[in-house]
């Protein structure tokens, strides 16, 4: 059975002058990462037990109409499209796969310690969005934050469980690395210098999490086998989640469809 969670409100208008007042600014900045955990106590996942959370996302009813983004407010932006550049608030394909969707174990994983990746998440702000929309990463992990525009851009991070943080990059090939101290789904960004420019950072303190696919596919391998509860979020059409029991070398199911009238 499918439940509900209240949907996500989002908030992006923020004044411009405001915005290039902060695009320097730091604010609430922290490089603190978490204590190691001792290679004793992590979690040792049996290969050939393991199992994998697959399944789609899909939208039931017709997508909203995507909005062009008018970036005429900064020509730097703008000379660099040929042609619109869409938002992508609610993205399905033909059949009504649902892209940009964000799928984890909600629960399950109670008690259990897993390493930390040495390999860093990047977020790029490129031809003046972010790339990509929506991303996942562990407690710990360094999140490298790089501009590849010749314009200013302003990563503003707003989470309520981890640290506020307000990053001025003001020429192209700038990069910043982060870390998150705590769980929390989802952690907002925005860019306060151009305001159509928004991004989601889901931070869990395990790997097993997923991002949706243009045709709304995802998977999750690597899995225990065991009994957990899989939730999904999206930005506009709000969160739900499903019990489903992995068994050893299997694959279990958790599809979830939304519903385009709500």
């Amino acid at each position: 059975m499918l439940h509900r969670a209240p949907r996500t409100l989002i908030l992006l208008a923020i004044p411009l002058a405001a915005a290039l007042m902060a695009g320097c600014g730091g604010g609430g900045e922290s490089d603190t990462a978490m204590e190691a955990v001792p290679a004793a106590s992590m979690t040792t996942v049996d290969p050939a037990t393991a199992g994998t959370i697959s399944g789609k996302i899909m939208l039931d009813g017709d997508a909203p109409p995507a909005d062009a983004i008018q970036m005429a407010a900064d020509p730097n932006c703008a000379r660099m499209h040929d042609s619109p550049v869409m938002t992508e608030f609610v993205i399905t394909d033909m059949e009504g796969g649902l892209q940009n969707a964000f799928v984890y174990i909600k629960g399950g994983l109670e008690g259990m310690s897993f390493p930390v990746p040495s390999e860093p998440v990047v977020l790029n702000q490129e031809g003046c969005v972010y790339v990509p929309h929506v991303l996942g990463l562990q407690v710990g992990q360094e999140l490298n934050i790089l501009n590849s525009d010749a314009t200013l851009h302003n990563i503003h991070a707003t989470p309520t469980a981890n640290q506020e943080f307000n990053i001025g990059q003001p020429v192209a090939n700038m990069s910043t690395t982060r870390t998150f101290d705590s769980v929390e789904v989802m952690v907002p960004f925005k860019c306060d210098v151009h305001r159509w420019m928004n991004s989601y950072a889901g931070v869990l303190d395990h790997p097993y999490f997923a991002v949706s696919s243009m045709d709304g596919s995802f998977s999750i391998g690597n899995v225990p086998p065991g009994d957990y509860t899989v939730g999904v979020w999206h930005e506009r059409l709000g969160e739900m989640e499903m019990a489903v029991t992995v068994g050893e070398m299997a694959t279990a199911d958790a599809s979830f469809t939304y519903s385009a009238a709500e």
